[in-house]
C-alpha cells in the first residue's frame, strides 16, 4: 500500500453499498484446494471485501481505516493539533487517519514492525513494558489528547477464548490511558462482545465524563467485534 496520505481534513463518504460494490465481481480463491479451509475463507473475504478494495484504491493501509473515520465522523475524536497514542498501531491505519485529520503528533506502538509514514512516528515494542509509556510521552512532546487501541489477540476459533484475549488486551489499554492522559482527553479501543464489554465500560465511567459503544458500518457484520469510547478524562 502507498505511504501517501489523504488529503487532511478528510471526511468519510457515504457508507458503500457492498451489494454493488466492484461491480457484483465476484473472484474465486484459485489455490484453494492447497489451503487449508480458514485460510482459504480470508483469502475469500479479503478478495471480496468492498473496504479492502476501497482502501486500496483510496490510499489507506488497511479496511480498519474506515472504522475509525466512521467513529471520528459520530464522536469527533480527532480534532486538528492533538496528540495521539496509537496502540496496536500495524500496518498503520489508525495513525494514518489522526494524521489525515490534522493531528499535531502521532506515535504508534507494536510488537510488528511499521513502514514509516509521514506526520508519525513509530515504535517497535511492547507498550506494557516499564519505560516505554514514557518513551512514547517524550516522542509525542506532551501528554495525549487520544489514546487509541485497534488490539485484537490473534484468534484461536474458540469464541469465548477470543473474547477474553481481547478484553484483556482493552483493559491494559485502558490502564495505559488513565496513567498517560491529558485532563479532558480521549480513549477508543476495540473490544470483542461477550459480556466482559460490561466491565470493561463501568471502569471507564468512573474516569470519563462520557462513555458509550458502537459498532460502525465498516465492522463485518459478522464480526464480534465493538468499539469503546470514552471523552473528557476527568484526570488522575
Amino acid at each position: 500500500m502507498t505511504d501517501e496520505l489523504p488529503p487532511r481534513r478528510r471526511r468519510v463518504s457515504a457508507p458503500i453499498d457492498t451489494a454493488n460494490a466492484g461491480g457484483g465481481v465476484f473472484e474465486r480463491v484459485k489455490s484453494a484446494k492447497r489451503q487449508s479451509n480458514s485460510s482459504a475463507n480470508w483469502l475469500r473475504r479479503q478478495l471480496n471485501d468492498p473496504y479492502v478494495r476501497r482502501a486500496k484504491a483510496e490510499g489507506w493501509r488497511a479496511r480498519s481505516a474506515y472504522k475509525l473515520l466512521e467513529l471520528d465522523e459520530k464522536f469527533h475524536l480527532l480534532s486538528r493539533g492533538c496528540r495521539v497514542i496509537d496502540l496496536g498501531a500495524a500496518p498503520g491505519g489508525w495513525s494514518q487517519v489522526a494524521v489525515s485529520r490534522g493531528a499535531a503528533s502521532v506515535v504508534g506502538v507494536d510488537l510488528l514492525p511499521i513502514d514509516p509514514m509521514p506526520g508519525a512516528t513509530f515504535v517497535e515494542a511492547d507498550f506494557l513494558v516499564p519505560g516505554v509509556s514514557e518513551q512514547l510521552i517524550a516522542l509525542l512532546g506532551g501528554a495525549p489528547d487520544i489514546v487509541l487501541s485497534d488490539m485484537a489477540a490473534n484468534t484461536v476459533g474458540h469464541r469465548q477464548t477470543d473474547h477474553l484475549r481481547t478484553a484483556g488486551l482493552a483493559e491494559s489499554a485502558v490502564t495505559f490511558a488513565l496513567d498517560v492522559l491529558a485532563p479532558g482527553g480521549s480513549f477508543c479501543a476495540k473490544v470483542f462482545q461477550g459480556g466482559a464489554e460490561k466491565a470493561l465500560l463501568d471502569a471507564l465511567k468512573l474516569g470519563f465524563a462520557e462513555v458509550k459503544h458502537a459498532k460502525p458500518p465498516s465492522s463485518r457484520a459478522e464480526s464480534p467485534e465493538l468499539f469503546v469510547i470514552a471523552k473528557g478524562f476527568r484526570g488522575r
